[in-house]
């Protein structure tokens, strides 16, 4: 018996177009599933704050090319409504010598003005983001005002250096003093180090962000130009953060099961890793003074009126003493226990202060710095004298 290959059936025209038609269904079901990921994975677009920011990125673009002439630091004032501590600002700015060298931004709650009958400083007046938004302690909301202050910012190119201050945060030093201290570094000072302990990090996060580059620090930063952009023009890592960094719920015995279950959810505070993160995403590691420039006294000790330890302390009359605040000019190194470094704190190899700032400080610890002479010379009596 003879046996021999068999000849496969011809190849019909109905076939190839079977064929084609099943390709094209699994090719247009790919594009479908690829293009609902990437609506999932970018920013809501609509948001006021994102929008604001592409209209500021246009106008960044449009000035930031051929800038020559007296560089400025921006001083970015993230408050909760008005500035308590006006009144200190005021005396550090009429000493700065003209507005050519500083400029400022202020992103309070929405709707908010600084004029005459809100704050006692001039150099407030109208300063703040005609866009702001609503700000949750503890959510992406926080960095999101962060971005919008930069972004306003950038659009002046005269702006080089960009510090990040809070509503309760005080000068150490004159305003020639902070200058030249800035002006000289060529980096940016950011809080950054390793988080190896306290679980923030979430492996969602992966692989568009690796644990390998997870970093945490203080949110008081300081940006060259340079930095500020890729702060400002990140579409890919703050998408990431706010979907899977959140603040854990507050304990709610009420609960029950569900509140168990809420309580092993990761415990992120997005303002202490975001840029860090970004800029540790973007190989900026070398690039940075690897610390903060805002000195904060913390209290690990809970009392009966405190939930949990780990909270800022607030500086009043009593201990705002001299001698406390020659205490943190004197600093002049900061170490990290996670990484087991010591960063010792120098510009351009110089050894200098490690603090220009610090926080939290009241209205009367304020009065205290200014009739003491830490900023300048000011009358504390005027400050007994009604607001407008």
């Amino acid at each position: 018996m003879v046996t021999g290959t068999r000849k496969p059936p011809p190849i019909t025209p109905r076939y190839v177009i079977r064929r084609s038609w099943k390709l094209l269904i699994v090719l247009a079901v790919a594009l479908c599933v690829l293009a609902l990921y990437r609506l999932h994975s970018q920013p809501d677009i609509y948001s006021p704050s994102s929008s604001s920011l592409s209209r500021a990125r246009s106008r960044i673009a449009r000035h930031s090319v051929g800038f020559a002439g007296p560089a400025k630091i921006a001083f970015l004032f993230l408050a909760r409504r008005d500035l308590p501590l006006d009144f200190l600002w005021e005396s550090f700015f009429e000493n700065a010598g003209g507005a050519l060298n500083f400029s400022i931004y202020i992103h309070s709650a929405p709707g908010f003005v600084f004029d005459e009958s809100t704050t006692r400083s001039r150099f407030f007046h109208g300063r703040q983001l005609p866009d702001s938004i609503q700000v949750g302690w503890g959510e992406s909301s926080m960095v999101e005002a962060e971005r919008l202050l930069f972004a306003t910012a950038l659009e002046d190119p005269a702006n080089q250096r960009f510090v990040l201050l809070s509503d309760s945060c005080v000068p150490l030093y004159n305003f020639s003093f902070i200058y030249n201290y800035l002006m000289a570094s060529p980096k940016s000072i950011v809080d950054s180090f390793l988080d190896v302990k306290e679980g923030r990090y979430n492996p969602k996060m992966s692989p568009i962000l690796p644990k390998k580059k997870w970093r945490k620090g203080s949110q008081w930063i300081a940006l060259i130009r340079r930095h500020a952009e890729v702060l400002v023009d990140d579409e890919v890592i703050l998408p990431v953060f706010k979907k899977f960094c959140r603040r854990r719920p507050p304990v709610d015995t009420r609960k029950g099961k569900l509140n168990l279950k809420l309580q092993k959810q990761h415990n992120c505070i997005p303002d202490e890793h975001y840029v860090q993160t970004l800029l540790a995403m973007n190989e900026l590691d070398g690039e940075l003074e690897r610390r903060t420039l805002t000195y904060t006294l913390w209290n690990i000790s809970p009392n009966k009126t405190e939930s949990k330890g780990w909270h800022p302390m607030t500086f009043n009359h009593a201990n705002a003493a001299p001698q406390k605040i020659r205490e943190i000019k004197e600093i002049n190194h900061v170490y990290y226990e996670t990484e087991f470094r010591t960063e010792w704190c120098r510009i351009n190899s110089t050894a200098v202060p490690c603090f220009l700032f610090a926080r939290k400080f009241s209205k009367g610890a304020a009065m205290r710095l200014l009739s003491e002479g830490v900023v300048g010379q000011f009358d504390t009596a005027a400050l007994l004298k009604p607001s407008p």
